[in-house]
């Protein structure tokens, strides 16, 4: 058939429609035409692949994806890699789709399928999302190197993503991290170990001194303490709002998400979303129940408030009134157990035989879990045994035959009631018991239990197999306790048991006869038979069902049937050390711009730009003064004469991505010092981008470097208020006012003098800094010049804030209002349409010792405008989140700041000997040392004293020896000194020393820069 598929081939359609006319032909005679499949199939499929209607091309794939002859699998191959690359997102979706259906037709297409996914996993729409996310988990789960990339992407698209791909992405990431983030439980078990430490250690530190403060952490065990990971703060922040989902499949996955990742403070925030599914059919609440009983034996409190939700309701179906049951058995205690014990009375009323058999077992188990209501549900339960309904009476039985295991000495009365039961009593299960009882307990009931073994003789045959086997074991304990009366009974029992038609029972008989009836010879285990038969047997532990099923991940079949569905994947255990996060930076490319385009932007740039030195160095040196005074801004100066076109350009690029958000100038200086300001600028520019990158894994969304640069620079030119971004004016500052611009003390707001803000300075330009006077205030010497540390964090997102976007950054300047205080620029910008008027803090609640010093109140911010405010935070020396209300004239947000330990503390300035003399004194207790290998790319000097300093804020401390470091400062509350040493071998291996009172402080800061070093 070569020639027809040649035809097929061709592009001409009247050869086409002959082809197709010859193989109607052949089929209808009744011939082979099957190897021709593929040829058609192409011929059909391709034709509509390439329509220009987008519609069209998804619903042509879909039907080649539809078609499982594994003949056409390379043309469907070629179709999905197409698709994947097609312009229209909706095509793009469909080839996500069809991967799994090749899959699932041919597997050996793995490795290609896998480029497809990676490559559909970068797609930035919400509507491939989660369709490629699909695609992933059934082709290759294992494959998490895959995600990295792409986790805040994922994270950050979610709240937009249709609800079935939020299912599966939630699904996802819930797997994904826990093999990337250690436990947030990990830091809770210590707590729970020394709650009294934990409590009140924050408040008495201080006043007990170092010497008892050492002495109370001895008992801590030392353990690293633990801080979240930012991309692990990122996805349960962007997973709470969907708990408001209207769909109860993506609220199930974020309670789920929550259960198994967040920390056991934050779990409660799905309690009310799950009683909220309780209102919904009676499917979605069996779902909802089934995961709800699992979390209430591990997380009682998280629904106690909402214990009355679980009260059951005549029209409930027999499934979830049992659920409902074992969600209130769970959670009764002994506070809200009379609540509980009156509902189950109503609920024993009810016409439903099984619920009212679990609500008995629900009664039991009430019993033995608290000890106090024990004999009251015993009471209760002996009652019902003069219930009219036999099934009743028959649970009652199963259970009071467990409780009595508990106390038997104490209720002789219980089991002689139970013996008399025997007569009319049909219910096997319910005879069993009462048998094992009697026989168990016979020394209690020493004149019933013959009578019971007589009539117990007398129906043997028409007896059920459980009851006969409890016949033999009660005529066995009877005949080693009381062989004078029931010798002829136990023998007559063993006999009819001895050709029972049942083997058990056939074999447990002729067991017992040898065991408790030797034979002539004796046998060695006759002589133990009391100890084998009369032995204290342990009370039975009556538990929940759900106990042992939270090992399977909430909201899976697996987990719903309590056996392990076929594709479910097992969720894996939190490592024991946090995996590299670095490998969830990306790094986004530089646009490049058209000539054109740069042109035009240099003709507007006196009008809509910043003078961020566009202009060449003669054309900002002969600019007209008397024009530049008509600028808005009067506390702005044009900067950046000396800086090169390329700079200029990178400016530009950071404009456009900031959507208009413009940077700040820099400080001027004389025409004379253009080039050490040039020089001056390059330097912190390139450290800054390194250590936006460095530092990228804490940021909400993926950043560029430059993106990250031009908003470190912000921060430095900010004032000690808050200020709107008006272009700044060209107008020169005077010349006895330029060295005083270095000034690190003068935080002057601009409505009491027109001062330029405080510029920072690395520490890298301290040669440079050493010969200039300072005009204002001098230099404190205790403090060393800020280095730039962690970046921008979010504060409160686009879509919480209702267009509000919030971000705050540790400046590490110090607070004019509490040198105490650590300073946080708050950085607002109104992304919706309207106005935002009344900015200000309201009532915080803050923990013990905490305070904080709130920024001025911002009384308007206009669509697209930004602005910036500084506010102190007293954070008494620990990583305890500053919790505080963000309030507007409408609306208020809850939002926190949580420091890093580094930004704890403040650089002080000491000598060699001073150092060794202090570290001399923190010893011991107060000395954590922790030892690591240094990377090549971290081995010189300038990259170890960048990472230390960027990851806490201390000063270089001179060294005589080229192979150690020094680095020194004091916390901000209490003044205690922090000594941090690093030792480097040129082989790479390297120790890192820690000496300071703050014993918790030194631990974190260890871990902090081990961590920095080591990316």
């Amino acid at each position: 058939h070569d020639d027809l598929k040649e035809m097929l081939d061709t592009n001409k359609d009247s050869l086409k429609l002959e082809a197709m006319k010859r193989i109607v032909a052949m089929i209808a005679r009744g011939k082979n035409a099957s190897d021709l499949f593929p040829a058609v199939v192409k011929n059909v499929a391709c034709k509509n692949i390439e329509d220009p209607n987008q519609l069209i091309r998804a619903s042509a794939l879909r039907v080649l994806s539809s078609i499982r002859v594994p003949i056409i699998v390379p043309i469907m191959m070629l179709a999905i890699k197409e698709a994947a690359s097609d312009m229209s997102p909706y095509v793009r979706k469909t080839a996500a789709h069809a991967i799994p259906k090749l899959y699932s037709l041919d597997s050996d297409q793995k490795d290609q399928l896998i480029e497809v996914i990676e490559k559909l996993l970068a797609d930035k729409t919400t509507l491939v999302a989660g369709s490629v996310v699909m695609a992933f988990e059934e082709v290759c789960p294992e494959r998490i190197d895959l995600i990295h990339k792409n986790y805040r992407k994922l994270c950050n698209l979610l709240i937009d993503v249709e609800e079935w791909g939020q299912v599966v992405i939630i699904s996802m990431l819930t797997r994904y991290a826990r093999t990337q983030f250690l436990s947030p439980t990990q830091n809770e078990s210590l707590l729970e170990e020394n709650p009294e430490k934990a409590f009140y250690g924050s408040e008495e530190d201080e006043a007990k001194g170092p010497g008892s403060e050492a002495a109370a952490s001895t008992a801590v065990p030392a353990r690293k303490p633990y801080v979240m990971d930012p991309d692990h703060r990122l996805l349960l922040r962007n997973t709470k709002p969907l708990l408001q989902s209207r769909s109860a499949a993506v609220v199930m996955a974020v309670a789920q998400l929550y259960f198994h990742l967040a920390p056991k403070a934050e779990v409660g925030v799905i309690a009310k979303a799950l009683v909220r599914l309780l209102r919904s059919h009676s499917e979605v609440q069996y779902v909802v129940l089934q995961n709800v009983a699992t979390m209430s034996i591990k997380r009682r409190g998280m629904f106690e408030p909402y214990l009355k939700s679980f009260y059951i309701r005549s029209t409930d179906p027999t499934q979830i009134k049992i659920l409902k049951l074992e969600v209130l058995t769970n959670l009764a205690n002994e506070t809200n157990i009379p609540t509980v014990l009156r509902e189950f009375q109503t609920y024993i009323r009810s016409m439903d035989k099984d619920f009212v058999a679990a609500t008995i077992q629900a009664i039991g188990r009430c019993a033995t879990n608290i000890g106090r209501v024990r004999d009251t549900c015993l009471n209760g339960l002996v009652q019902l045994l003069s219930n009219r309904d036999e099934l009743v009476v028959a649970e009652s039985v199963v259970v009071i035959k467990k409780l009595l295991q508990m106390q038997p000495a104490q209720h002789g009365e219980i089991i002689k009631h139970l013996a008399k039961l025997t007569d009319n009593i049909q219910v096997p299960m319910a005879r069993a018991s009462i048998l094992w009882l009697i026989g168990e307990y016979c020394e209690h009931v020493p004149r019933i239990a013959p009578d019971v073994l007589r009539k117990m003789a007398k129906s043997f045959t028409a007896e059920e197999d459980i009851v006969k086997l409890q016949v033999i074991n009660l005529a066995a304990k009877l005949y080693l306790t009381n062989s004078k009366q029931t010798k002829l009974l136990t023998q007559y029992v063993l006999s009819l048991a001895k050709y029972d038609q049942n083997y058990d029972i056939r074999d447990r008989a002729r067991f017992t006869r040898q065991l408790i009836v030797p034979s002539e010879q004796g046998g060695a285990l006759s002589r133990h038979a009391k100890k084998l038969f009369l032995a204290p047997k342990p009370a039975p532990v009556l538990e929940s069902s759900f106990k042992d099923r939270d090992h399977f991940q909430l909201g899976s079949l697996s987990h719903l049937l309590n056996a392990k569905a076929t594709g479910y994947q097992e969720l894996p255990d939190w490592p024991e050390e946090a995996p590299d996060p670095s490998v969830r930076n990306v790094e986004v490319p530089e646009w490049t711009k058209c000539s054109n385009r740069e042109k035009r932007k240099e003709k507007e740039k006196p009008f809509y730009s910043d003078s961020e030195g566009e202009s060449g160095p003669t054309e900002s040196a002969d600019s007209d003064p008397e024009s530049d005074s008509e600028s808005d801004s009067k506390s702005s100066s044009e900067s950046g004469s000396g800086e090169s076109s390329s700079e200029s350009d990178n400016k530009d690029q950071d404009e456009d991505e900031e959507k208009g958000r413009s940077s700040e100038s820099e400080h001027s200086e004389e025409e004379g010092k253009k080039r050490k300001m040039k020089k001056r600028k390059k330097e912190p520019e390139g450290q800054e981008g390194g250590s936006s990158s460095e530092e990228g894994s804490d940021s909400s969304s993926s950043s560029s470097e430059s993106e990250m640069t031009s908003e470190t620079e912000e921060e430095q030119a900010e004032p000690a208020s808050w200020r709107k971004k008006t272009p700044p004016s060209s107008k020169s500052a005077p010349a006895a006012k330029e060295i005083s611009l270095l000034d690190l003390e003068d935080f002057t707001p601009p409505s009491v003098q027109p001062v330029s803000p405080p510029t920072v300075v690395s520490t890298s330009l301290a040669a440079d800094l050493e010969g200039l006077t300072l005009t204002d205030s001098p230099l404190v010497p205790s403090l060393l010049s800020p280095v730039p540390g962690v970046g921008r964090q979010e504060l409160l997102h686009r879509v919480a804030g209702e267009g509000l976007v919030v971000d705050y950054t540790f400046s590490r300047q110090p607070f004019s209002g509490d040198p105490h205080m650590a300073s946080v620029h708050i950085h607002f910008s109104n992304s919706s349409d309207t106005p935002i008027k009344g900015l200000h803090v309201g009532t915080p609640k803050l923990p013990a010792g905490i305070s904080i010093q709130e920024f001025p109140e911002i009384e308007s911010l206009a669509p697209g405008e930004s602005a910036t405010a500084v506010m102190g935070i007293n954070f008494c020396d620990s990583t305890q989140a500053a919790n505080f209300q963000l309030c507007t004239q409408t609306r208020q947000f809850y939002v926190s700041i949580q420091p890093p330990v580094g930004e704890l503390m403040a650089p002080v300035f000491m000598s060699e000997n001073e150092f060794k003399k202090e570290q001399g004194k923190l010893s011991g207790m107060n000395e954590i040392t922790e030892k690591l290998t240094l990377p090549d790319t971290c081995r010189s000097d300038h990259v170890v004293v960048q990472k230390v300093t960027a990851t806490a804020n201390l000063g270089r401390v001179p060294c005589g020896t080229s192979d150690e470091y020094r680095f020194a400062g004091r916390t901000l509350t209490s003044g205690s000194l922090v000594l941090l040493t690093l030792d480097a071998q040129p082989t790479g291996a390297a120790q890192v020393t820690v000496n300071s009172e703050k014993m918790v402080i030194g631990t974190m800061l260890v871990k902090d820069v081990v961590q920095a070093l080591t990316q």
